[in-house]
This record gives C-alpha cells, structure tokens and sequence, in this order.
C-alpha cells in the first residue's frame, strides 16, 4: 500500500554517476574521505562506465586530474585536446557511445598551481573575464572529444553565454549545457578536493554562493536561463533543499542536484560506526533530493542505488 500510494518515486534513470580519472596511474587511488571511491584509471573507467549502463544510470559526470607537473596559472592542461579529461571522455565514449549521456566538468581548479577555478589577476584575484576566454577554449575541446553535457561549475559571471556562443561558433550546438546555478560556498566539499589533487590554498566565497542567501541564487537562475542554459543545477544537495524546491517551482528546463562528497562521506563514517543503517539512509538521502524536485541526481552511489532500486522491484 505505501509503495503504491507513494508521491515521489526514485528510479535509476534519475541518477548520474561523478567518476575522477587520474593520469599516470596504472592502478585505481583510493579516495581516503571517501571509502568506496576512486580516482579511476583510464581502463577502470570504462569499466565503471560499462557497469554505471548495466544499472540504468543515466549519465556520468567527468573529472580529470592531471600530473601535478601540468599544473600552472593558466590550467592550460584544461584546454589541451590530449589532457586527462578530453582523454577520458573519449574512451568512455568509444566504450558506451550514446547509451550514456557523458558529462564534463568544466572548470579550471583541477589544472591550475593555485587551485581556483579561474585565472588570477596580478593582485591574486579572480579575473573574470579572461577566465571566461579558458572557458570557451575548455568547452570546444571537450566538445571536439565527444561530450554531450558540458557542466559549468567556476561560477563565474556570464559563463553560460560565453560557452554558449564558444560551442555554436563550432558547430556543437546538440551540446547542451549544465550550469551550476546555485553553487554554495560549502564546508562539504572538503573530501572532493582530495578527490581532484586540488592545489587550493584560501577559499572560494568571492565567486561561490553565500549559504546564507537564497534570493541570490534565484537572480543567478534567471542569468543562466537567460544566457542559455538546458538545464540548471544546485549544490550541495542536502543542506539546500529549500533552494532546490525554489528553482525547481520557477523553471520548466531539467533541474539537477549534486549530493557532493561531504555528503557522502557523513553517511559512510556514521555507517561504518554502526550507528545507522547504511542501506536505509542512502535511499532516503536520495529520495529527500528528488521530492525536493531534482529530476537529475549526481551522487557518487549511482551504480550501487541503481542497483538496489532495480532488485527492490
């Protein structure tokens, strides 16, 4: 009776799987704050990918970390058409073709020596506009290597456009754009900075989001629609719900959310401290995001709930 009357369904087709790819390594990394991930090879990466479509995912969201010798001011290996990521978007693309709809981070923080998403002034700041130029350069290659989905997440000023315009000055213009609308300066990022070899001293918070504010993100919202984006996306997840239920009641384009890796990694320590039950809480901490009215959930339990959701069935 309660599954037949339930009012949000989750299914694996909502899920999208964030998978890192490191070069130069012949072996999976183990993510220490994150038990149960990785910074993938290229060959364990197709297999994830492979395994992700065998689940019924739906999409899988790339990052590449580079050798910490590419890493300079400008995160020219972000734009290099053989870096990390274009690389892997290639290979997951040869090995699964369409039937996974194949994203890309597409920010500058993973290559550069300082660890900011874009490039810095002579005074350290973020320049946005020259940034926005690494942008359009980042997005035609990743284009070039076969993406489908390209996902702005830098924060910076009039991305969405600039990428827009980049893509359709190439003919790419079946390459839809996900913008990281409202994207919080967040204390639950911390495991994903391993994750990606961030090089990141300071913070963030002149181009990220204030928690405390949620007009703010709605003004973004109307920026990107109007700049052009397919589809909008909030994160974190979890401690936005409200934000997310707002931006899902004021657009009628595909709404995402990003259970980031503090997330997961809150989840993981408590289970493995017994003290709740794994299990239970994923599919609850899932199914809270999609009431809240995400149609696309990244998390990095993507495969693993698939799965879970098909045998409950």
């Amino acid at each position: 009776m309660r599954r037949m009357v339930a009012e949000t369904r989750l299914s694996p087709a909502d899920l999208i799987l964030p998978a890192f790819v490191r070069e130069g390594v012949t072996e999976p990394v183990p993510i220490n704050a994150m038990p149960g991930v990785v910074q993938h090879t290229r060959d364990t990466l197709r297999r994830a990918a492979v395994e992700a479509v065998e689940a019924g995912v739906s999409g899988i969201m790339l990052f590449g970390v580079p050798e910490d010798a590419k890493k300079d001011g400008a995160g020219t290996a972000g734009t290099d058409p053989d870096g990390i990521l274009q690389v892997a978007i290639r290979d997951v693309r040869a090995e699964v073709g369409d039937e996974l709809v194949i994203m890309s981070d597409l920010c500058l923080d993973e290559y550069t020596d300082h660890g900011h998403c874009g490039v810095l002034d002579e005074d350290g700041r973020v320049d946005n506009d020259a940034t926005l130029e690494r942008y359009a350069e980042m997005a035609q290659v990743q284009a070039d290597a076969g993406v489908h989905v390209v996902g702005p997440s830098g924060m910076m000023d009039g991305q969405v456009g600039v990428i827009r315009d980049a893509l359709d000055t190439i003919g790419k213009e079946d390459v839809s754009i996900l913008a990281y609308t409202a994207k919080y300066s967040s204390a639950f990022y911390g495991p994903f900075r391993e994750a990606v070899g961030s090089s990141l001293k300071g913070d963030r918070k002149t181009y990220q989001q204030d928690p405390a504010n949620l007009r703010e993100s709605l003004r973004e919202l109307a920026l990107d629609l109007d700049e052009g984006a397919d589809m909008v996306m909030v994160k974190p997840a979890g401690p936005y719900l409200d934000v997310l239920a707002k931006v899902a009641e004021a657009v009628d384009v595909p709404v995402a959310a990003y259970q980031i890796s503090g997330e997961y990694a809150m989840v993981e320590a408590a289970a493995e401290k017994g003290w709740i039950d794994r299990e239970k809480a994923i599919l609850e901490t899932l199914t809270g995001i999609r009431r809240a009215g995400a149609q696309m959930i990244l998390t990095y339990w993507a495969t693993e709930a698939a799965r879970t959701l098909r045998q409950a069935r």
